[in-house]
């Protein structure tokens, strides 16, 4: 496994965030799909299981970015919960929940972006 850079790794969790919302859409059907509340799919997506397993995995996703990520999570949690209740001593913990802290930012944007493509294909079908 390779080092990312911030925006890759932004990016890597934005496209798996895309493709579990696709494999949603495709499992729900688009009408059921596009009616889902977004923190529900939220949680199904990066509460539901873990991103990235095993420590050494981990901390090579990490790579040296790790204070920053740290950083992220520290404000989000103080933000949200007035303190932190992240295991900062596991990079497998720390992967784990800046994915969720990042997926909390993009699931708007990748969902309207999922429902947009699925309209556009049914839109095409439809003038076949």
């Amino acid at each position: 496994m390779k080092s990312y850079t911030m925006k890759q790794k932004e990016n890597e969790i934005r496209e798996f965030c895309i493709e579990r919302l696709e494999e949603i859409a495709d499992y729900k059907g688009f009408e059921d799909f596009s009616e889902m509340d977004v923190s529900d799919l939220h949680h199904q997506i990066f509460n539901e299981d873990y991103y990235i397993v095993g420590y050494y995995q981990a901390e090579k996703w990490l790579g040296s970015d790790t204070f920053r990520v740290i950083a992220e999570i520290k404000d989000y949690e103080d933000m949200h919960f007035g303190e932190s209740h992240t295991d900062f001593s596991s990079s497998e913990s720390v992967v784990n929940m800046y994915v969720y802290v990042v997926g909390e930012e993009i699931i708007q944007a990748c969902f309207d972006e999922v429902v947009d493509k699925i309209e556009d294909k049914q839109l095409l079908l439809d003038c076949s």
